[in-house]
Formats: structure tokens, sequence, C-alpha cells
């Protein structure tokens, strides 16, 4: 027999591209079990209740749906609402960190669990970047407000202004929250439960004086768009009620995941719905749909009314909001990032978790990153890397419900997905319909990051692979 030298390898068997991972792996001891039900209630509650409340139900209402934006969010609410009830199926039966990478490993292959994983550290990675630069611009309101200014270099990545060279609020909000990640889960964990909590009290001062001031005409017409209008502004709504997905990669860290995944994730959704829609009912109540502000809807509403102290407290919860959203996009990559490295398909040194029982080896190259493209880049530019993955991940995600109810029914389930493949399907063409009305310029970036992620693949993962390893 001849003897295979280091710099021959076998071919690929592409069929065991599609190896998939056990649905019962035992227990893990690479985090500390310390987050309960309502400390992830407020993770997921910190992705789902950001930007969307202060700015973007004013931009749907004035620039697409206008009063009917009601209608945009209700239906955008049903379509994530069915992505949830997959993502809750999932959580009860395979309670690891990963997220939808890990869903899909399990449900679908390696090779489609790779590529999800691959895209997700893109996409993630960019929403903490494009949120840090929206808490920057409230954070510069609110120091100006106090007569503290930063230079004119600090401002702003370049090309967003003259003189402008770095963002550099952007680029330190997202090193501390890499700091507070690093701390611990249970002391990162109190801190994000601590913001939402505040950010919930001012969502609700907001709504409650908002409706202090409705002007019932103010709702008529009620689809001056038409109907077309509310379901265009659908499409827009969609990408502020999707947080729950990054909770799900926090697994692990819950007390007990299979049980109580599930129920955080409907929790949070039921209350982000309701936040929405009392939103928008407020500010298209408050003032007529074409005078809305798009750039600080509710700041420029109670200027009109006369309480214009409440711009700063708006301010504030903007901050606290938007802050909360990049913590838990920026813990959902890191613990990605983990699960691969883990499972072989990316360098092992990125699967190894501190003393503090944290991935602090996948955290600080993320908060660097992170950092960087937050500091340089335009919030439109960074924006463009999001939202592709994320659609990916959620067909990927209701596949696998479907594929899983025909190949295992037995396996144990601690929720169950309702009206399958209904439910399901619900999710894939919503999201199939919002990704084929992304630029094409997004489509070109995602697909080169696919290509080169199917090269890391090849000619690295594949050979590395747990699973393969083990064969």
């Amino acid at each position: 027999m001849t003897a295979v030298t280091k710099t021959q390898r076998p071919p690929i068997n592409w069929r065991n591209t599609l190896r998939r991972m056990p649905v019962t792996v035992a227990e893990s001891a690479d985090f500390k079990k310390s987050m309960g039900l309502w400390q992830l209630v407020a993770l997921s509650l910190g992705g789902l209740v950001g930007a969307g409340v202060f700015s973007l139900a004013g931009v749907v209402a004035n620039e697409i749906a206008g009063p009917a934006v009601l209608i945009s969010f209700a239906i955008a609410i049903v379509a994530s609402g069915a992505a949830g009830l997959c993502y809750a199926e999932f959580a009860g039966m395979v309670p690891r960190s990963g997220s939808a990478y890990t869903y899909s490993y399990v449900a679908l292959g390696e090779i489609i669990g790779f590529m999800i994983g691959w895209d997700l550290l893109l996409e993630y990675t960019a929403i903490v970047s494009v949120v840090a630069i929206a808490v920057s611009g409230y954070l510069n309101y609110i120091t100006h407000y106090f007569g503290f200014d930063l230079p004119t270099w600090a401002l702003g990545a370049p090309g967003t202004g003259a003189g402008h060279r770095v963002d550099l609020f952007a680029a330190l909000l997202c090193l501390l929250l890499a700091f507070l990640l690093s701390r611990g889960t249970r002391e990162s964990a109190r801190v994000q439960t601590g913001l939402v909590a505040l950010k919930m009290v001012i969502v609700a001062i907001v709504v409650v004086a908002g409706a202090l001031h409705i002007n019932a005409g103010n709702y008529t017409p009620f689809f001056p768009f038409g109907m077309g209008g509310a379901v265009s502004g659908a499409a827009l709504a969609f990408f502020a009620v999707y947080g729950y997905d990054a909770m799900s990669a926090a697994a692990e860290e819950s007390t007990d995941g299979k049980r109580l995944m599930p129920k955080a994730i409907m929790i949070s959704l039921g209350i982000a719905s309701l936040v929405y829609l009392l939103v928008c009912l407020v500010i298209v109540g408050m003032v007529n749909y074409a005078d809305i502000a798009v750039s600080a809807p509710f700041s420029s509403a109670f200027d009109r009314i006369g309480l214009g102290i409440l711009g700063l407290v708006i301010a504030v919860g903007a901050v606290i909001g938007v802050t909360t959203s990049a913590f838990a996009n920026m813990l959902a990559v890191t613990r990605v990032g983990f699960a691969m490295s883990r499972d072989g398909l990316l360098p092992g040194y990125f699967g190894k978790s501190s003393r503090r029982r944290v991935p602090s080896r996948v955290i600080w190259p993320v908060g660097v990153v992170s950092a960087l493209i937050a500091g340089f880049l335009p919030i439109r530019e960074a924006a463009e890397l999001t939202n592709v993955g994320i659609l990916m991940a959620f067909i990927v995600v209701a596949l696998g419900v479907m594929r899983l109810r025909r190949t295992r029914p037995d396996a144990e389930r601690a929720f169950r997905t309702p009206w399958v493949p209904v439910v399901p399907l619900i999710g894939i063409g919503f999201s199939i319909w919002l990704v084929a009305h992304l630029t094409w310029v997004t489509w070109l970036r995602f697909l080169i990051w696919l290509v080169l992620g199917l090269a890391v693949y090849v000619g690295f993962s594949y050979r590395h692979s747990r699973l393969h390893t083990e064969m």
C-alpha cells in the first residue's frame, strides 16, 4: 500500500459535507449557567426594542404607509412571529450556543450550518457597528445639550462631514461592550437587564405622555399610500422585530435552556409586539403623518405640543435602547464564533473559554473589528453588510423545523411550532419576499463573503470538523 504523504490529501467526499450534528449532545461546561427566564427575556428585548421604537415607526409612517403604519407593523409581527415559533422549537430541542448555525447544522448538514454561521459572523458584527454609529449620534446630541462637543475630527467617519476622521463614540462603545462581555455572563446579564428595564420605563413614559395628546383627526386618511404602502412598510418594519434570534445564541448560559428559551422567545416577542403597536398608534395620533420629522419623530412631536424637555428623555432612552441592541448582537456573534470553533469548523484557539467561562478569545477580535467598522465606515455602507444573512438564517431554520418533523418525529421537543408546515412556510415566504427586494450591491457583497467562506470550509473546516475527526 502506498503511504499518503502530508502534502497529499484525500479529496472531499461531498456526501460527507451533509453530515449532521446529533440532536442530543452532552451538557457542556464551557459556560456558566447563570441566566434565568427574565435575563433571557431582557437579552431578547435588547435586540427587539431599539431603533425601531425611536425612529423607524416614524420613517415608515411618513414615507411609506401613513397611519397604516399600524398595519405595516402588524404584518411584520406576524411574519417575525412565524420565524420566532420555529426558533422556539429548536431552542427547546437543541439548547446549545450558536443559534441558526447550530440549528441548521443539526437539521440540514454541516456545510449548510457552516455557511449560515459564516454569514452570521459578518451580519451580527455589522449590526453591532451600525447600532454603535446610531448611538453615537444620540450621544453627540446629549453632550451638545450640556455644552460639551467633541472635536470635529472625532464626530464621524471619513466622508460623513468636513474634517471628520473617526466616529469616536461609536468605536469606543464597541470596545466597551467587548469589555463588559469579557467580565462574565452573570455580570453582563445584570447590566443588560437593568438597561432594558430602564429603557422600557422610558418607552412607557413616551407612550403615555403621547397618548394624552392624540388627535383622532390625524388617523384620516388611514391609507394615504393605499394598502400597497402598508404592505411595503412591513418590509422595513420587519427589521425591527427579529432580535430574538440573537438571544437564542446564548442557550448554554441559561439555567434550563430547553424549558426557558422557548418561553423567553414568546414572552419577549409578545412584549415587543405590544410596544411597537402602541408606539405606532401614538406617533401618528400626535402628528399628521406628513409632518413627522423622520430624523427624530418623537422629539419633534413633543416639541410641537410644548413638551420639548421630553426630547432629552427620548434621546437618553434611544441611547439605552440602541446600546442594548448592540450588546445582544455582540453576544450573539461571539457565541456563534465560539460554537463554530468548538465544533472544529474554525481554528480551535477560539473555541476555548476563559477562567470567567466566557469566550474572550472571540469577544476581543469581534470588539476590535466592530470598532473599526463603526469608527471608519459611514452608517449606510456598514448597514449594507446586514439584512440578507438574517433572512437566510430564518429560511434555513424554518426548513429545518419541517425536515426534523419528518426525519426525527421522536425527538424530544419542549416546545412544538403549531400548524407545521403552514407557520414555517409563512416565515419562509416573507423572508424570500424581503430578500428579493435587497439591492444588487448587498447581494454582491453577500456572495463574495459566501465564496470566501466556501474556500475556508474546503481548505480547513471540512477536515478539522469534530464530526470528521471522530469518523
